[in-house]
């Protein structure tokens, strides 16, 4: 396997970046952050932005393994509070993964439900890492679509999900509109 153009280490931190007080837990707490935004209170959906084939973006090509500029299956959502992007996200695995492949083939259901409910047993979640994504990243062009206040630097957190040997990285962006739902 050839080394990343943009090393892993390079972007992400096991320290959260300086963010507002009221964000704090949202986006440190260990468990599934579908729970945590239907605890805010308001109706929470899944808006799926596009799923398939992508290539692997060089800060994920170690973490899943594969030789950057590889083919990997990407599923892209909204998280939606009042019917409000919150979060946009970007799980990624081995294109053709026998053990992710059938998990994220979920239509507008969260991945946190599986990931925290029906699998919780067999998965091992790595500690979260994060970043301040900037337009240098390729999230940072998701993100921006879906921030009506057009963000300059976006807080993001990912962590590896290991299953059955295979490997699944999940990326969370959190755009200002979320600011107004919590408490």
């Amino acid at each position: 396997m050839t080394t990343p153009t943009v090393p892993s280490n390079a972007l992400w931190r096991v320290e959260a970046p300086a963010v507002t007080g009221r964000l704090v837990p949202i986006l440190t707490g260990a468990g599934s952050l579908t729970e945590r935004l239907i605890a805010l209170g308001s109706p929470f959906s899944v808006q799926v932005l596009g799923q398939g084939s992508d290539e692997v973006a060089a800060d994920e090509a170690a973490l899943l393994g594969v030789d950057p500029g590889s083919a990997v299956l990407a599923r892209h959502v909204a998280l939606l509070l009042d019917a409000q992007p919150v979060v946009v996200a970007r799980s990624v695995t081995p294109w053709h993964d026998p053990v992710w492949t059938p998990v994220l083939e979920r239509g507008s259901r969260s991945l946190g439900f599986t990931l925290f409910g029906e699998l919780n047993d067999d998965l091992i979640r790595e500690p979260l890492s994060y970043a301040m994504l900037d337009r240098h990243h390729p999230l940072f062009a998701l993100a921006r679509q879906h921030d009506a206040a057009s963000a300059e630097h976006y807080v993001a957190r990912r962590s590896r999900f290991m299953l059955g040997g295979s490997s699944l990285i999940v990326c969370e962006v959190f755009l200002p509109s979320l600011d107004r739902y919590l408490p």
